[in-house]
Formats: C-alpha cells, sequence, structure tokens
C-alpha cells in the first residue's frame, strides 16, 4: 500500500511542477520534469508486478501403471506425499546507471530501463498443506517432508523466473505509470518505453 501511495505522490508532484510552468511561462521547470530521470527512476523501480498463487508438488515411489502389483506395492510400500503452499511473488526492475537513460528531444521522450525480472519469492508455510499415503511396512519420516519443500521451492521458483507472462505484464504496468507521470508533455511529444533485451512499447502520444 505504501508503495502505491508514493507512486501515487511522484506523479502528482510531475503534475504540479509541469503546472507551475505553465502557471508561470516557465519553460525551465517544464523541461527538468521531462528530464529528471530521479523521479523516472523511482517510479519504475516502484512499479513492480505482485504474483500471488499455489505452488504445489507430488513425489511418489510408486508408478502407477495399472499392473496388478501395483496395488501391492501400494497397500506394503506405497510412499506418496503431497504439499501444497501458498505463495507470493514480486517482478521488477533493479535500476543501475548502465541500463536506465532518460533522453528527450523536441518530439519524443525516451526511457530506457533494465529488463524486469523475479524481485522476490515466498513461500506461505504457516498455510501449506500436505498429505501422505504410506504402505503398511513404512513409518512416518519428516525428512521427507523437508526434501519435499525443498524440491518445491527449487522448482516453483525456477518456474516463476522464466514466466515471460509476469514479465511481459510488469512491463505494460511500468509503461502505464511512466505514461500518466508524462500525460501533460504527450500533446507534442511521443513516449517510448524500452527495456534490455527487447520489448520495446509502441509509441504513445
Amino acid at each position: 500500500m505504501k508503495k502505491i501511495i508514493y507512486t501515487v505522490v511522484l506523479v502528482l508532484i510531475g503534475l504540479l511542477l509541469f503546472w507551475l510552468g505553465k502557471r508561470f511561462g516557465s519553460t525551465n521547470v517544464s523541461q527538468q520534469v521531462i528530464s529528471n530521470s530521479i523521479i523516472v527512476r523511482e517510479i519504475a523501480e516502484l512499479s513492480s508486478l505482485d504474483v500471488q498463487g499455489t505452488a504445489s508438488i507430488k513425489r511418489s515411489n510408486i508408478e502407477d501403471s495399472g499392473g496388478w502389483t501395483d496395488n501391492l506395492k501400494k497397500t506394503f510400500f506405497e510412499n506418496t506425499v503431497w504439499v501444497n503452499v501458498p505463495y507470493q511473488a514480486k517482478y521488477g526492475v533493479d535500476i543501475d546507471s548502465a541500463h536506465f537513460k532518460v533522453t528527450v528531444t523536441d518530439k519524443k521522450i525516451i526511457v530506457r530501463l533494465p529488463a524486469p525480472h523475479l524481485l522476490s519469492y515466498e513461500l506461505k508455510m504457516d498455510k501449506m498443506e500436505t498429505a501422505n499415503r504410506k504402505g503398511l511396512f513404512l513409518f512416518q519420516d519428516d525428512e521427507t517432508y523437508t526434501e519435499v519443500q525443498k524440491k518445491l521451492y527449487q522448482t516453483s521458483r525456477g518456474q516463476l523466473e522464466g514466466n515471460t507472462v509476469y514479465t511481459e505484464q510488469c512491463k505494460e504496468k511500468i509503461r502505464k505509470i511512466l505514461a500518466q507521470y508524462y500525460v501533460p508533455f504527450l500533446k507534442d511529444h511521443t513516449l517510448e518505453v524500452s527495456f534490455d533485451g527487447g520489448g520495446n512499447a509502441p509509441q504513445l502520444n
């Protein structure tokens, strides 16, 4: 919530400075708003995408091939574990001087940013759901759950790190918020927000 409020405040500051420039006829103020890389950097870093979901895993020593031996194995030797854990992830940009630049010309505003990626990933262990099925010859083993949870974290995090849908959604969110900041200037400028590794957006005007 604080992040959203802070982003809105930065956008409002930009609009206020633009209005002052118009009100008192100062083109210098308006130009400073356009090229103020500090505010643009803050807006981009705060425009992260929050994602929630459930990570699931099943591990079993029984392959259900449909053969008659499967029933015997399940009765005496099965060790099957299910784990479901809600997660919260955040995608965004880590900005450094080598991958961030604001360029202004007479007709165009170009903002160059690093490619968005997975910033954080947290499993909500307090809401974890587990189940298991064991054969008659097997005893409860808490280490099994520990191993499965570790595998679940590694697998689900890896899937999110490679999730292009969420990174594209993050790009669009950053573009929309930056467009709000630059609204007063899009009457006589076009805005282009580009990300390293491709993903240039259509020009906004």
